[in-house]
């Protein structure tokens, strides 16, 4: 649970920007059905829960700047013990008080009663319209229902502002206490890897080694994974967001983990690359190397002053360089760079942001013009090369070599801490990591 003074602080941060004369509205997430009556296990709106860390589902908060009554308010479910006994324990209108720090709270069904009345006085609506269809409507249906009152003298609002602008900017700006939680979720996920490294054997199927992956998380207080885990041997490690999980691992081949718990809500995202029987190849360990001395390169990008897209340029020159020096690229790297031919082979950026979601909120692009990095940010930083058996014209030595190293990176005022540092990278860690779990 998000520390209350945390939560406090972030809201008033938020209304001195949106300031008064407006009101902010901001649902949570709406359960999803898996199949017929089963549901998806809920998991809050980031925003939402970034400003409330109220973890049910129900739920809309509202904030108006300088209401003498009080600024926070939660609509959100009453306590039921009928139905808790069946579905669980709610916080209730007390604990929406009590533990997540609201000011008031109201039940949920009488949104439709109480929040026009809020809406009333205030100029502005700060809403980010077009998430949620029918919740759009409702909101819209409030602000008619006010305007029909006009000749009465109440104000009504003649302004619908979006709060991702405010709200996702200062998302990106990681405070000492989700530092903290990123730094756990990565310390999850390197053990994660770690076990996934210590019981890889050629003949287990992909899907037995994402359960190791779950299974450390889970054992860690992680209780969900922050998007589905790739585990692909093989051909499979050149498909980006393989998730089948399904193949059987063979001898001989390379297998590409990307997997990362969540913890508190906060993502860790986290891949690396090994080989099933322990020991690199000579193709697979030039290809690995060239890798990491991209990462390394983008890595050292890393620091307040320098744009968003220097690490990334850095990876992209290290690697088509070291294409061509091996012969899986043909020309100047000049020229290959400029006409981004070394796409054919690493066809993704090098890194985004990471928080709450796992490709987090944050522009990457100010005026037209990459934002600088500055401290308190957090990225990965995650090149790879994807030598395809389809690739045409590429020498049988190199196909169905996929690598990906990623880590979590966050900027520091005198340049980077690796969060993930913990999951072995090297070669020689890596084999020496499985050689003595065998």
């Amino acid at each position: 649970m998000i520390e209350t003074k945390e939560l406090k602080n972030r809201r008033k941060r938020l209304m001195d920007m949106i300031g008064s004369d407006s009101i902010a509205i901001l649902p949570t997430s709406s359960v999803v059905v898996r199949n017929r009556d089963v549901e998806f296990p809920f998991r809050p709106d980031s925003d939402f829960f970034y400003l409330t860390g109220y973890p049910e589902p129900e739920a809309v908060l509202v904030l108006i700047p300088d209401r003498e009554e009080g600024e926070c308010i939660l609509f959100c479910r009453e306590s039921d013990e009928k139905l808790e006994t069946w579905h669980g324990r709610r916080s209730g209108l007390d604990g929406a008080v009590n533990i997540y720090a609201a000011d008031d709270a109201f039940p949920i069904e009488d949104m439709d009663d109480i929040l026009p009345g809020l809406i009333e006085g205030h100029d502005r609506i700060f809403y980010n319209m077009g998430s949620d269809q029918n919740f759009d409507q409702r909101v819209l249906g409030w602000v008619n229902q006010i305007r029909g009152k006009v000749r009465a003298g109440i104000i009504a609002p003649d302004e619908f502002i979006s709060l991702n602008h405010f709200l996702h900017e200062m998302r990106l700006y990681k405070s000492r206490y989700e530092i903290k939680l990123m730094r756990q979720a990565a310390k999850i996920s390197a053990k994660a890897h770690r076990r996934a490294m210590q019981n890889c054997q050629p003949g287990m199927y992909e899907y037995q080694l994402e359960g190791e992956l779950i299974s450390e998380f889970i054992k860690n207080g992680a209780r969900y994974t922050a998007y589905p885990p790739i585990v692909g041997s093989g051909p499979n490690a050149c498909i980006l967001h393989y998730t089948n999980n399904s193949d059987e691992i063979a001898d001989g081949d390379l297998l590409l983990i990307d997997s990362g718990a969540e913890y508190q809500c906060y993502a860790s995202d986290i891949t690396r690359t090994f080989p099933v029987n322990g020991k690199f190849s000579k193709a697979q360990r030039e290809i690995y190397n060239l890798v990491l001395s991209a990462q390394t390169a983008a890595l050292n990008e890393i620091k307040p002053g320098n744009h968003w897209n220097d690490p990334h340029d850095a990876a992209v020159r290290v690697l088509t360089e070291g294409m061509v020096e091996l012969g899986i690229l043909k020309g100047n790297p000049e020229d290959l760079i400029k006409n981004k031919d070394y796409a054919k082979y690493y066809m993704h950026r090098t890194g985004h942001w990471l928080g709450m979601d796992v490709h987090d909120v944050g522009d990457y692009k100010l005026d037209g013009e990459w934002r600088m990095l500055e401290a308190g940010m957090v990225m990965t930083v995650e090149p790879g090369l994807y030598l395809s058996a389809n690739s045409e014209g590429l020498s049988e030595q190199w196909r169905n070599i996929g690598v990906r190293i990623e880590d979590d990176v966050l900027v520091t005022k005198d340049g980077y801490d690796i969060l993930s540092k913990d999951a072995p990278k090297t070669i020689d860690e890596i084999e020496e990591l499985m050689a003595n779990a065998a």
